[in-house]
């Protein structure tokens, strides 16, 4: 049975592997981004697990702006009680499960999380060709980011809460 939790150091071997997975070098957070991210925001950070055995994630910042800027990637901030808008800098499940409705089930929890804590928006930025999964999910596409983390295009995408 599936099962979403708030993240632990414990599980940081795990989140590696699966984020190396999903995501090209350039791309994939790296171990010290990982663990900065479980110290200082493992409000806004959890893991699916299935069996005892993570097999996705979700995490990111609240920030202040409505769309994501490349320090994000390595400069975070705990986030605020309240207030501001809900990124997410990582949707990542093992490739074995993908296609399940692990992400979708990712995405539903954060967004509850999001919403009790009166955030304003979820935000993040992803490739063209996964436009149409954050849509069916009622995110809107305000176009090409700024972003050029990994050397990508990204496009912005935000669901008002």
């Amino acid at each position: 049975m599936l099962t979403i939790r708030n993240v632990i150091i414990e599980d940081l071997p795990e989140l590696i592997s699966i984020e190396n997975q999903c995501f090209t070098k350039e791309e994939a957070a790296t171990e010290e981004a990982f663990i900065k991210r479980i110290q200082l925001i493992p409000d806004s950070f959890f893991v699916a697990v299935n069996d005892g055995k993570i097999i996705g994630l979700v995490n990111g910042p609240v920030i202040e702006k409505a769309f994501i800027t490349d320090d994000l990637f390595t400069d975070i901030k705990a986030n605020p009680v309240s207030g501001g808008h809900q990124s997410i800098l990582g949707l990542a499940v093992n490739p074995y499960v993908q296609k399940q409705g692990v992400a979708s089930a990712l995405l539903t929890h954060l967004e509850k999380d999001a919403k009790t804590k009166k955030r304003k928006s979820i935000t993040l930025t992803c490739r063209a060709d996964l436009i149409p999964f954050y849509e069916k999910h009622g995110y809107q596409n305000r176009g090409i980011s700024n972003s050029e983390h990994g050397g990508i295009l990204w496009y912005n995408m935000i669901k008002k809460l």
